[in-house]
């Protein structure tokens, strides 16, 4: 498992902006990391380089939020409210069948229900200092593209991060 050392808010920003980058239609991304850790604000910095204009909010109370104004769609979704038959009332399938990004918040409610092509990403604070940005990401790949995605994403943040 790769890591990732995040400085800064900006920072997780622009590494969910490489992501973006470097991602391609039916992409999955899943986000592990307590409350706080910096998935909101990277998937703020994945919307904003797909050319989304309005806010990516956490979707914490409404399960989905739906992005469809950008280079391609993302669709932002958070299990962490999840209860029980909730996931009976989303058709997840039809989301990872659209040409876009599907994020995943908390998805260790639905791991059995996910396919096996998917990146995951655990998000941990560096120390518990209450105004520390600090971070370390952890990239987990899971099949052949998630690994080729990791690859790309990092050498891009790499690229940003030099300018």
């Amino acid at each position: 498992m790769t890591e990732l050392a995040i400085n800064s808010a900006a920072a997780m920003q622009k590494w969910g902006q490489a992501l973006a980058d470097t991602a391609k239609p039916h992409d999955l991304l899943l986000l592990k990391g307590d409350l706080g850790a910096g998935k909101t604000t990277m998937t703020q910095g994945l919307g904003r380089a797909l050319g989304i204009k309005r806010p990516v909010k956490s979707p914490t109370f409404t399960i989905v939020r739906e992005y469809r104004e950008g280079k391609m769609p993302l669709f932002h979704m958070d299990f962490y409210r999840l209860e029980g038959d909730d996931l009976a009332s989303i058709d997840l399938n039809e989301y990872l069948a659209e040409d876009g990004i599907v994020v995943i918040e908390w998805p260790q409610v639905i791991q059995d229900d996910l396919p096996e092509n998917y990146l995951g990403l655990v998000l941990k604070r560096v120390d518990d200092s209450w105004d520390s940005t600090k971070r370390v990401v952890q990239l987990d790949p899971h099949g052949p593209r998630a690994g080729e995605w990791a690859k790309e994403a990092q050498a891009r943040y790499t690229e940003l991060m030099a300018k």
